[in-house]
């Protein structure tokens, strides 16, 4: 399942990934809020918090996840994924290369700064 996470600044589109993630997931929820943050931002910002195993993301997740990049390639400006798996984080930090904008990788217990990046391209002091 996917949740919005609250209380995050207003140009960010953040989400929680928990347990199993499917397709619509993505199609209810994940691109509707985008595509609004989109339209009033004309950027993306977006935080992924990973509370969850990569194999319980279904093919039809994996399918609407790389939809959701390529319908926004223009638009993107910061993503942040939040996760302990290090393999997740490493790929973070490769692709980042490929895709336009900033994409960078937190730690969870780094979700705040994570969140401020993704705000406002910068971290706070704690």
């Amino acid at each position: 399942m996917i949740t919005i996470i609250p209380d995050t600044p207003e140009n960010v589109a953040a989400f929680k990934a928990s347990g199993e993630i499917t397709r619509e997931d993505f199609e209810n929820l994940v691109i509707p809020h985008v595509k609004t943050k989109v339209n009033t931002f004309n950027e993306l910002n977006y935080l992924l918090l990973l509370d969850t195993d990569l194999n319980n993301f279904t093919a039809g997740a994996w399918l609407q996840d790389a939809l959701l990049g390529l319908q926004n390639i223009t638009k993107w400006n910061r993503a942040a994924i939040v996760t302990d798996k290090k393999a997740v984080q490493n790929f973070t930090e490769i692709f980042s290369v490929l895709m336009p904008g900033e994409f960078r990788s937190f730690d969870k217990d780094d979700l705040y700064n994570a969140i401020c990046w993704c705000a406002e391209g910068k971290q706070k002091d704690i």
